[in-house]
């Protein structure tokens, strides 16, 4: 075992860390108070490389490891949640799900828009009546000739206000292997944005509610096989969840961070903080989750660029890592004590 990043490794981080900071950071409190998505801001991380970090270099991407674009996603979560939550759905839900199951024309035609940042991606699988259970999901895809007509609803998915590309699932037979996933553009008739969600937090990544009206979808935009998108769907997973960890990872970051900071600088009774040895532990505490977390997001990260399954070790960092963000940002709270409950 090695727990030591590489030069390469520590390279990317502080490349994105600058990034992160110069082009996120300051703008993340203005654009979750508006609510406004970082269009921009999105074009420059395909600029920088930070979009197609998973893609092949052929289509415009870097080839990174899972690794890697976790290291990379700590950073541009710690400096805007929103963003990274925005980058995750379009970067390893739709994007590397095209790499890693697309046909070559799929993967000349979409990956290198995606990469770039000219066109943005999401995934729609949840639905009114069916979230984690897949299996009862009702949008249904009729094929017609050479097209499929699509009728449903999808519900919390986010990017889907500004997407220009969707992986969608839909039925296509009764069953549990009787779902297709197909690659849905957004312009074309039938697709439509029925709600857009107001969130309590993460408020410049959009969420929506999408319906599908006689959509029609060419078959050549089928991703993978008709009624394979179980086989889709399941084996992305491990992928998904491991980045996910790296968001909740640089969340807690960031708050233990200004817990530090405020700790340091803020007297009581005559001395920081700080040094108040129930403040103290609380710091220790925060920071010993924070690194536990993380490593954990790096052993599953390392085991699907290992090639090997990783189901447990990735569900396991993505819950423990959305626990500590949770546990972590709460104890910032009251370590900021009434400065904690007030409004930037």
């Amino acid at each position: 075992m090695d727990f030591q990043l590489t030069l390469e490794q520590r390279a990317l981080q502080l490349r994105v860390r600058e990034f992160a900071q110069r082009e996120l950071a300051p703008q993340a409190q203005d654009w979750d108070e508006r609510e406004a998505f970082p269009a921009e801001t999105f074009c420059k991380m395909g600029k920088a490389g930070l979009l197609g970090m998973l893609l092949p270099p052929e289509f415009g991407g870097q080839g990174e490891s899972v690794l890697n674009y976790c290291i990379a996603g700590e950073e541009l979560a710690a400096a805007c949640a929103g963003t990274t939550l925005s980058y995750g759905a379009h970067a390893v839900l739709c994007a590397h799900n095209i790499a890693r199951n697309g046909t070559p024309e799929q993967k000349r035609r979409y990956l290198p828009k995606l990469a770039s940042g000219e066109w943005i991606g999401a995934l729609a699988m949840t639905e009114p009546q069916a979230g984690s259970d897949v299996l009862s999901l009702r949008t249904s895809a009729r094929k017609v000739g050479g097209r499929y007509i699509l009728n449903g609803r999808k519900t919390y998915i986010t990017n889907a206000a500004v997407a220009d590309l969707i992986v969608v699932y839909a039925r296509t037979q009764e069953g549990p292997h009787g779902l297709t996933a197909f690659l849905v553009e957004t312009r074309w008739p039938g697709f439509k944005v029925e709600h857009e969600f107001k969130k309590m937090g993460m408020r410049c990544s959009p969420t929506a509610q999408i319906a599908f009206e006689n959509a029609e979808v060419p078959e050549e935009n089928v991703l993978g096989q008709e009624n394979g998108g179980l086989f889709i769907l399941m084996s992305g997973l491990d992928v998904e969840r491991a980045t996910g960890g790296s968001l909740g990872v640089g969340i807690a970051r960031t708050a233990f961070e200004r817990a530090l900071h405020h700790a340091r600088r803020r007297k009581q009774f005559g001395k920081p903080l700080i040094q108040h040895q129930i403040i103290g532990h609380k710091l220790a505490d925060m920071l010993v989750e924070i690194d536990a977390a993380r490593l954990m997001t790096y052993r599953a990260a390392a085991k699907c660029d290992a090639g090997e399954r990783a189901t447990l070790e990735a569900s396991m960092c993505k819950l423990y890592a959305a626990e500590v963000a949770e546990r972590v940002t709460l104890e910032a709270v009251q370590i900021h004590g009434g400065h904690g409950y007030m409004r930037p």
